[in-house]
């Protein structure tokens, strides 16, 4: 059975927002569509969020954007929360990362009422293959997917449905999902 995770779609990812990817608005945009015509290929929907409420030093006034970044997704903002694109579709499983240090996978990510892991909602509904996308290909996208093909799923990350912080690093990001199993498939949109 097939999983669509999508991770990070949040306004403080967007343009407008404390860590803006390009195009983060219409690629909330498209994951929208996309659900909304293909929900019903899929066992599981889950979202994940950064919910930062003292990350210590991932935040930093000075940062070097590898290590640590401006304050951003901060627990309990407008901007930490879900993309009003994607608070639309009424997704039930909801993961937040990050509350107290720095988190990029979503697998790092607590289920909202429950407090399970992702992996083990996944496990325990049968799940045996992943599609991942979202913010940022680069970053958050990358690691949930690198997780996903170690803990044993068929990764596809969507790139039609992420944005990269840069297309440098969006191509090295692929380069290094491909190297660990993980199949970057183009929906052709």
């Amino acid at each position: 059975m097939r999983a669509l995770i999508i991770v990070d779609v949040q306004p403080t990812f967007c343009e407008g927002g404390e860590l803006p990817v390009a195009g983060g608005n219409g690629v909330a945009c498209a994951i929208a569509q996309y659900v909304r015509a293909h929900r019903a290929e899929y066992a599981f929907i889950a979202t994940t969020q950064d919910w930062h409420i003292r990350p210590g030093a991932h935040f930093s006034d000075m940062p070097d954007f590898v290590d640590t970044w401006p304050p951003h997704g901060i627990a309990g903002t407008p901007n930490a929360e879900l993309h009003p694109d994607i608070e639309a579709l009424g997704i039930v499983w909801r993961f937040k990362k990050g509350q107290f240090s720095a988190a990029y996978s979503g697998f790092d990510g607590v289920e909202d009422s429950g407090g399970r892991m992702l992996n083990d909602v996944l496990r325990a509904v049968g799940i045996d293959e992943v599609d991942v996308c979202g913010l940022a290909l680069s970053h958050c996208v990358k690691e949930t997917a690198l997780d996903a093909a170690r803990l044993g799923y068929a990764t596809r990350v969507l790139v039609d449905l992420s944005a990269p912080v840069s297309a440098k690093l969006g191509e090295l990001a692929c380069e290094e999902m491909r190297h660990a199993g993980v199949k970057i498939f183009s929906l052709g949109i």
